[in-house]
């Protein structure tokens, strides 16, 4: 009897200090994993999101870019993190992608979704579909019919192999019936190079990668992946309005390793609402080029649910790719 008295009072014991670690959450800088190089999407929306998060939790959160295999190598490694939160990932749409694309080509992924928690999502980007502005075509309407006249003569540009510029044009290949000429670039920058040096006709990409080359009158903006406005191009229409039934988002958002306890949870989710809803805050992510899109974990899980479904099913209908 003695003995369970004893078991009992240890496991309250152990239960109390528990609590109290996590009461005193943060107690040393947070590391926030960027799984992609310096200056990309990712990256400059998490500098001012990482900054205002250590001024909210009081504890200094450094950025740190683990580029490689198209955001596989740092996501697995923030996935693999010792689940304290301490330890947190700012990670594009394609989180959803990688692990799909590995599984279509029979290979052992870095981590799969289920491995993380979200905590907020940040900005949700539509991609645009772009051309060069000595294109002949003035409309979606005028591109997919010209694609339609002559099959695989058109070709578009990517950041590589199910990418986030490679799995929007699949989509809408599929939707409008027309097939066109893939041509993957090392990274989006390349991508959009090669539209600006006429070596493609078309590429997909995210409003603040592109839009000085629009305001400069080089590239012309024929629709979006979107299901409203996007706020930078007011004029430009979204492929539903266009009767192409595709939509492609590619948001941003922070999460952390699946077995943080809830309480360090609860305390980056409130962080993350204040950050969010800091008009300072706010400026500096506009500034970036792309606005605060925020959504709190819980409508963050149901979008990501339904968006991970969608992706997942557009990397199984693109196939193997070699």
């Amino acid at each position: 009897m003695k003995a369970l008295v004893l078991k009992g009072l240890a496991a309250g014991l152990a239960m109390l200090a528990a609590g109290a670690a996590t009461a005193q959450y943060p107690e040393r800088p947070i590391t926030m994993i960027v799984p992609f190089p310096p200056g990309g999407v990712t990256d400059t929306v998490a500098r001012p999101i990482a900054d205002a998060l250590g001024r909210e939790l009081g504890q200094t959160v450094v950025v740190e870019n683990k580029a490689g295999a198209g955001g596989a190598i740092g996501t697995g490694e923030a996935a693999r993190a010792k689940p304290d939160g301490y330890t947190i990932l700012m990670m594009l749409s394609s989180i959803s992608i990688l692990p799909e694309a590995d599984k279509v080509l029979g290979r052992k992924s870095a981590y799969d979704t289920t491995d993380f928690k979200p905590i907020a999502r940040i900005t949700a980007d539509p991609t645009v579909l772009v051309v060069p502005a000595k294109s002949p075509w003035q409309t979606v309407d005028d591109f997919i019919q010209a694609a339609r006249e002559k099959p695989g003569d058109m070709d578009y540009g990517s950041s590589g192999i199910y990418g986030s510029m490679h799995v929007p044009m699949a989509m809408l290949e599929k939707n409008a019936g027309i097939k066109m000429t893939h041509v993957p670039y090392t990274g989006a920058g390349p991508a959009v190079a090669a539209l600006l040096g006429g070596q493609v006709d078309a590429i997909s990409t995210g409003p603040s990668s592109i839009l000085q080359h629009i305001k400069a009158g080089t590239v012309r903006p024929l629709a979006h992946w979107g299901d409203k406005t996007v706020q930078a191009l007011p004029d430009v229409p979204s492929l539903k309005s266009a009767g192409y039934d595709v939509q492609f988002v590619q948001w941003s958002g922070i999460f952390v390793p699946k077995d943080v306890p809830d309480e360090v949870v609860k305390r980056l989710r409130t962080a993350a609402n204040k950050v969010a809803n800091d008009l300072e805050v706010q400026a500096k992510v506009q500034a970036a080029g792309s606005p605060i899109e925020y959504l709190d974990a819980d409508d963050f899980q149901a979008y990501w649910d339904a968006d991970d479904a969608v992706l997942r099913q557009a990397v199984r209908d693109i196939g193997k790719v070699e």
